[in-house]
């Protein structure tokens, strides 16, 4: 129970604070950037051990097709972090509706009129496979080797940090399904009709990660 609680915690984390400082920023690409990737290194050193620090459906994904996980953990883990997700927009909704900044954006992904460049569903869809799968091949490659463990969440936070640079002006990126899905829920009309781009191409990434990781990285020679 406890790894689902953590899964919980680190997802509302990390999109408060990811999606949060995005809005309060104006979207600046450099803070938005950090702030996810610094969230995730926070949360790495003090949920990994219990977890793992998933935080993510793609990257749990990622570890039941790579064996590292059983279907009932997967199934739990992606529960616990949507309802994390959630919880984080819910708490970002409350604090911005006390602001004049706004609710209009919560830092939901999007592409055409949603997106900073006016990239094409098709765009989309390529870069958030591409994004996701960088930065879930880079999870299991530090992951599988012990001698990293040390270092581990900082190569994690640095990969999420540089996916997000040049991620954030074409889709806002996502590379997270439950973090797109929540604020989605909350704005509705076209944040939600085009959400399923930013939970089928992460995760088709991510799937694409484990079984190259599988082919290549396994008993290499």
């Amino acid at each position: 129970m406890k790894k689902y609680i953590v899964e919980l915690i680190g997802t509302m984390v990390l999109v408060l604070f990811g999606t949060g400082i995005a809005v309060v920023s104006g979207g600046n690409l450099v803070a938005t950037s950090l702030a996810f990737g610094l969230a995730i290194v926070a949360m790495a050193y003090v949920i990994g051990g219990i977890s793992g620090c998933h935080v993510n459906p793609a990257v749990s994904l990622a570890m039941l097709i790579s064996k590292k996980m059983d279907k009932k953990d997967f199934i739990f883990y992606v529960i616990a972090q949507i309802v994390g997700a959630l919880l984080g927009t819910t708490i970002l909704y409350f604090i911005l509706s006390n602001t004049n900044i706004g609710v209009e954006s919560l830092g939901a992904n999007g592409y055409g009129s949603l997106s900073a460049t006016k990239i094409s569903m098709l765009g989309a869809i390529v870069t958030e496979c591409i994004l996701t799968f960088v930065f879930v091949y880079t999870i299991l490659g530090v992951t599988s080797d012990e001698s990293k463990s040390n270092v581990s969440g900082i190569v994690i936070g640095l990969t999420l940090t540089f996916v997000h640079l040049i991620g954030i002006n074409l889709t806002g990126t996502s590379v997270n399904p439950a973090r797109s899905l929540a604020p989605a829920l909350f704005l509705g009309g076209k944040a939600l009709s085009q959400v399923w781009v930013f939970i089928v191409a992460p995760l088709l990434g991510s799937a694409v990660a484990a079984l190259v990781f599988k082919f290549l990285n396994t008993n290499k020679k």
